[in-house]
């Protein structure tokens, strides 16, 4: 080895010490790695004012709206700038935002026409001060083409950085017939050859596509920008389940305790959003509701870490 070599190695190694060195944050008290966020589909049909409200009495440290509830906010004449003011002012920060409907059609001249559309939920996304947007891999179709999606994915990565200060992640839908397992997603976001690639994760997706939970630990942190946190129960089957079925993180049958070990193995460090779509709980107090879920996704984590 040559004294450049050296040096150039020793240096990276020095890097490498440091940034290991450096201090996780905590939350929840120090009782969580990971922000919790509440995705506002947990407590539909309550107004977007009512979610954020709910969010930040029951403890949360973040808040994972969807867009039609910000373009509904901007239509009636609210400007999102003050908007995201209003959620940082409630102690609240946005991690992403769902997201970026039919963003992948399978021909260049319909994805070129899909942008303006597209464009305006990044720019919406953006005003409020998210750090991501999702990218669905929608319309869906059983040949969607994983190439395609990776140039589709690389383009809207560019655009959302160079034009809106914002990270597209990309979200894999299980009930989908198109792009609906963890591998499948996995290889849309490396071969969009993008350094801030990343994918929107969630465990009821997981189940539902039939992706192996283990397939976790094979991934960087890094490489994952937002985790939906939920459970289901043992029936119905899993080719019938739809976001219905989806239940409070730890009443169900999901392995969401070996998964938070997973998750600190791999240095993930981004929120566990909790993400449900139970009828029954947006009949019930929208807080009550958020908060039941925080201590849920509270007890998974304590029980997956003690």
């Amino acid at each position: 080895m040559d004294r450049r070599t050296f040096l150039t190695s020793s240096a990276a190694i020095g890097l490498a010490a440091t940034a290991q060195a450096q201090p996780k944050k905590t939350y929840q008290a120090k009782t969580s790695p990971w922000p919790i966020s509440l995705n506002t589909s947990t407590i539909r049909p309550a107004t977007l004012e009512q979610k954020i409200d709910a969010a930040a009495k029951a403890g949360y440290d973040a808040i994972e709206p969807w867009i039609d509830d910000i373009e509904n906010h901007e239509k009636s004449g609210g400007n999102l700038k003050d908007l995201g003011k209003s959620i940082r002012d409630k102690g609240l920060f946005v991690p992403n935002v769902i997201g970026l409907w039919g963003c992948m059609p399978e021909s260049d001249d319909a994805f070129q026409a899909s942008l303006p559309e597209t464009r305006e939920r990044m720019r919406r996304a953006a005003d409020i001060g998210s750090q991501h947007v999702a990218a669905i891999p929608a319309p869906d179709r059983a040949n969607f083409d994983l190439k395609e999606g990776a140039r589709m994915y690389r383009e809207l990565l560019r655009i959302g950085r160079e034009d809106y200060n914002i990270t597209v992640g990309f979200e894999f839908i299980g009930f989908l017939k198109g792009v609906y397992r963890l591998g499948q997603a996995s290889a849309i976001a490396m071969d969009a050859n993008d350094p801030t690639a990343c994918l929107i994760a969630d465990t009821f997706h997981l189940y539902r596509g039939d992706s192996a939970f283990k397939g976790v630990r094979h991934l960087r942190g890094s490489f994952i920008g937002n985790f939906h946190f939920n459970d289901v129960p043992d029936t119905p089957e899993r080719t019938a389940m739809g976001d219905e079925h989806r239940i409070y993180p730890g009443d169900g049958i999901l392995p969401l305790e070996e998964l938070c070990r997973d998750l600190v193995a791999i240095d993930y460090r981004g929120p566990l959003s909790l993400e449900l779509f139970n009828r029954a709980h947006w009949e019930q107090d929208p807080y009550e509701v958020a908060k039941t879920g925080l201590d849920k996704t509270l007890g998974v984590i304590h029980a997956a870490l003690s």
